[in-house]
């Protein structure tokens, strides 16, 4: 068990039978009351993030978890396969639990968080940037240099986004895989949004 004033960024507790990992916290004493924890938690199964507020000295389970970096090998039918960088041990993992694996291509290093209580893998997460090549776009239009018009393109992943219309095939971009941001490595400061649009149903 853990105190609720000793949670921080990052520690894992188990609540309503799921766990749950704080991504922020805030000391608060309202007036002349108890001081509290106010806590946002995200959880490591769905994603969902709440904010929850407890009382100083207040119990809660806490979950001991463990990162290891793992390199992304190949698919197969049973999932995605990684192989353990410290025991060379290979394993799958569903994509579902791979945060950001549209973006993961072969040889890619994720970081696997699990459980230490049982080993259970709670989910895997892309390096905050990486590099992808565009493999399909339709021809650019020479001298349009404009960021604010997209077109659809194909990345080696297989994964579709928009980018500028002067993008070509070949053309390489870092790439945030939790926001979906993407820019041109020539032009580190031209940022912009790729994923794709939702058409409107009117």
């Amino acid at each position: 068990m853990i105190n609720s004033q000793d949670i921080k960024k990052g520690t894992a507790i188990r609540m309503d039978g799921a766990i749950w990992v704080c991504i922020d916290f805030q000391h608060r004493k309202p007036g002349k009351g108890n001081t509290i924890m106010n806590i946002k938690l995200k959880n490591v199964t769905d994603g969902r993030v709440l904010e929850r507020r407890y009382n100083i000295g207040e119990k809660l389970e806490d979950v001991v978890i463990e990162h290891r970096d793992y390199q992304y090998l190949y698919e197969d039918q049973e999932g995605r396969i990684f192989m353990n960088q410290e025991t060379f041990e290979q394993i799958p993992i569903a994509n579902d639990l791979v945060i950001g694996h549209e973006y993961m291509k072969e040889g890619d290093v994720v970081s696997v968080v699990s459980d230490t209580t049982d080993g259970t893998i709670l989910y895997a997460e892309m390096p905050v940037k990486t590099i992808l090549r565009v493999t399909h776009s339709e021809p650019g239009i020479k001298g349009d240099t404009a960021t604010n018009t997209l077109k659809p393109a194909t990345l080696e992943t297989g994964v579709e986004v928009r980018v500028p219309l002067f993008i070509n095939e070949a053309t390489s971009f870092r790439l945030i895989p939790a926001t979906a941001l993407i820019w041109l490595v020539p032009r580190s400061n031209e940022i912009f949004d790729s994923r794709p649009r939702i058409q409107s149903s009117r």
